[in-house]
């Protein structure tokens, strides 16, 4: 198939994995934790990027954990460094039946080691102080994923499209336009989708037309480039070399064009929804996208549910509340007078008299005990708030009266209740907003 082909229409999910000759045992998968993650402050405050919470009951390392056991992968390990306990907890929890089933989910954190001290310094240099252990590992590849991207894909096809090729190295691609090209890693492919060139975030308009797609390949399709989207599929082999070969740190800004002088590259077409969260307002707006009636991302798939832990919570109970667009989970309970296009994680509590719209609340990890209701810094929203395009971080407190709907239409702010970011209000982590407060 040429890539002609793979740019006339939206390809459609596969998950009958059957019908491939692949051998997933000899496959293993590695998923990378993320580092500081600061254009997500202050989401990241307390934990790394994976694990943010996500659609109310998952967090964001379950998307590409379970898109892996999907496609059959039973060797997965996950590349943490950055405030990574309760990652490491969460994995712990929504994981363990993995070892009974021939597999396993195990957690590489930076150590001491005698050949290297330091922190990971970039993409790849987590994974070559690592290259010891995973170079025991009985498999013939390795897929490598972020652990902070949102997608739905069959990477079964991915992989049988490296061993079609005996591909060293696949790098899976996405059609974008001009503004998205910038800040991803662009391809070029031949007639046989070998990867010509490559060039990380260029901005420069002249090596942005070196990588447009011509039109008459890719026809009436409005996007004009091929993204990296980070999901990468090395040949055991070819990985360890490469990452010996070259001892600089990325893997999109220094190792994939040295892999490209090696030959035996290629690029892989995906036609699906695929999102990098990078920034609060991407993050939001994910989150809200799942409110609608046919959103991109899918979490009601059958034949591929996202995988997480179990909260052990009764059903939310809802009194005198108009719901519209509104997603409610497990244990939450709700007074409010009225909720739109809003996600309510678990243990949500809000109380009479409130309008919630466009909102994320994460939800708490405990309720507050009945002698502790009057504690204005249980967690739970009071009477009579009015809260707009917000993110309620996990165990935050708002009292009574609250208004906080960026009256001044502000993009950035601080201060030590809660910030702005992108026009979005955050309230951190564990926060508590006053009675009467407005904003």
């Amino acid at each position: 198939m040429t890539t002609a082909d793979l740019l006339k229409g939206q390809s459609k999910t596969k998950w009958d994995t059957s019908k491939y000759a692949v051998n997933m045992d000899r496959i293993g998968c590695i998923i990378l934790g993320g580092g500081q993650g600061t254009r997500l402050f202050p989401l990241t405050t307390k934990r790394c990027k994976p694990a943010i919470p996500f659609g109310g009951r998952y967090r964001l390392i379950d998307i590409p954990i379970s898109n892996a056991l999907h496609a059959g992968c039973r060797q997965l390990f996950v590349l943490t460094q950055f405030l990574s306990s309760s990652l490491h907890r969460h994995i712990s929890q929504s994981y363990p039946t993995l070892s009974t089933s021939k597999g396993y989910v195990e957690v590489l954190g930076v150590e001491q080691k005698a050949q290297n001290t330091g922190w990971y310094q970039g993409t790849a240099d987590a994974v070559r102080q690592n290259i010891a252990y995973l170079a025991e590992t009985p498999v013939d590849y390795f897929l490598i994923l972020s652990g902070d991207q949102l997608y739905n894909m069959d990477l079964q096809e991915m992989i049988a499209f490296a061993f079609e090729k005996d591909a060293d190295l696949v790098i899976a691609s996405l059609p974008v336009v001009e503004k998205e090209a910038k800040r991803m890693g662009l391809l070029k492919l031949d007639e046989n989708q070998a990867i010509a060139d490559f060039y990380e975030k260029p901005q420069d308009e002249a090596i942005l037309k070196h990588f447009e797609i011509p039109s008459k390949i890719r026809g009436k399709v409005k996007c004009n480039y091929l993204g990296s989207m980070g999901i990468y599929l090395f040949k055991k082999k070819a990985l360890i070399r490469l990452l010996l070969d070259d001892p600089r740190e990325d893997f999109g800004k220094h190792l994939i064009p040295t892999a490209l002088k090696n030959g035996g590259v290629y690029g892989h077409i995906f036609q699906g929804y695929w999102e990098d969260i990078g920034t609060v307002e991407s993050f939001f707006r994910a989150n809200l996208a799942l409110t609608e009636a046919c959103p991109a991302f899918q979490c009601h798939l059958d034949q591929a549910p996202i995988f997480s832990g179990s909260h052990h919570l009764p059903g939310p109970k809802i009194q005198n509340t108009l719901l519209q667009n509104t997603i409610i989970c497990e244990g939450s309970l709700v007074a409010a007078e009225k909720v739109t296009n809003s996600i309510l994680g678990p243990r949500t509590c809000i109380g009479e008299g409130c309008v919630i719209d466009s909102v994320y609340i994460m939800g708490n990890d405990y309720y507050s005990h009945p002698a502790e209701l009057t504690n204005p810094h249980s967690p739970r929203i009071g009477k009579d708030c009015i809260i707009r395009n917000a993110i309620v971080d996990t165990n935050a407190s708002i009292g009574d009266h609250v208004e906080l709907i960026n009256r001044e239409n502000l993009t950035h702010y601080d201060s030590d209740l809660l910030y702005i970011r992108d026009g979005v209000i955050v309230i951190p982590y564990g926060a508590h907003i006053p009675d009467g407060f407005c904003l």
